[in-house]
């Protein structure tokens, strides 16, 4: 079974001057119910202000709850904030947290949106306005649902937001692989970065993997996962630069959640990244991703 977090309004309109498109997260869902898979769908409810000013400025919370954001940090996001901009952006981080919840009673739960790790404390970036995984964890924390999260990133670009965000916190670890020529230009500091030179292919990156997540798992000892489970580090993605097959992304996922399951560990993951002018291919891959994850959780019990 397959527990997703999905809302209608994770659909919003192309703003104007964007070349941004948010479709991608209703054709998830339609590739989801085209591949059969048993699933129940739950609705988020958006994340409360206090939650969101806990890890951003309040000044910019509210610019984007006003839809009164500067038009430099729009551009900086690469978008403009409009009302339904606005609700999506408060419902994705209450996606993410209600996805965490979920998994720590069935073990795995996927949120159809999130991984918006660009974000910072006082502006947006790249695609992503509120920035869930960090808003979800110290959430999570705070109630005391989790007294450890890992924050593992496994899209093609840093997760610069969320690193600063996070940065310092004893109960936090986020460790990013990506690719260390994509965006941003700038990186973070996580607790652990892996940047892979262009054109990596399945072998080494799963080598690499099957080498890094075990330590960090064993040395952190995470009572949760949020997993930004980005499929732009397949081949034919737009805005990456990696080199992995289908096959691949299916062994990375599969040998994530083993790693997680063996211990005893619940995840929670996002979509992430994943651009492409077959807007249809993309959706397929993200909904794969979430098959395989609830596919191995329920094989390793």
């Amino acid at each position: 079974m397959l527990h997703v977090v999905h809302h209608p309004a994770y659909v919003s309109p192309a703003t104007q001057g964007s070349a941004f498109r948010f479709d991608k997260y209703g054709l998830v869902m339609e590739a989801l119910r085209e591949s059969g898979v048993t699933m129940t769908i739950h609705a988020p409810d958006p994340m409360p202000r206090p939650w969101l000013e806990a890890v951003h400025d309040p000044d910019y919370v509210d610019e984007v709850l006003r839809c009164a954001v500067p038009p430099a940090k729009e551009r900086r996001i690469g978008f403009a904030v409009t009302q339904r901009v606005s609700r999506r952006a408060q419902l994705s981080p209450g996606g993410t947290w209600a996805a965490a919840r979920l998994a720590l009673v069935h073990g795995y739960a996927a949120n159809a949106a999130g991984g918006s790790h660009h974000a910072l404390a006082d502006t947006g970036a790249g695609y992503c306005v509120f920035n869930d995984l960090a808003v979800a964890a110290h959430r999570l924390i705070a109630q005391g649902d989790a007294s450890r999260i890992l924050i593992l990133d496994l899209d093609v670009h840093q997760g610069d937001g969320t690193a600063a965000l996070t940065a310092g916190r004893a109960d936090i670890f986020t460790l990013s692989v990506h690719a260390e020529r994509n965006f941003p230009a700038r990186k973070a500091r996580s607790s652990l970065d892996i940047a892979l030179p262009d054109r990596v292919e399945d072998a080494p990156y799963l080598a690499m993997l099957s080498d890094t997540l075990p330590r960090v798992l064993d040395d952190f000892e995470p009572g949760l996962i949020l997993y930004q489970a980005g499929v732009d580090p397949h081949m034919d993605d737009r805005l990456g630069r990696l080199a992995l097959t289908d096959a691949g992304l299916d062994a990375r996922d599969r040998l994530v959640m083993r790693q997680a399951r063996v211990r005893g560990v619940p995840i929670a993951s996002t979509m992430g990244g994943g651009y492409g002018a077959d807007r249809m291919a993309v959706a397929r891959r993200h909904a794969a991703c979430m098959i395989r994850l609830a596919e191995e959780a329920a094989r390793c019990g």
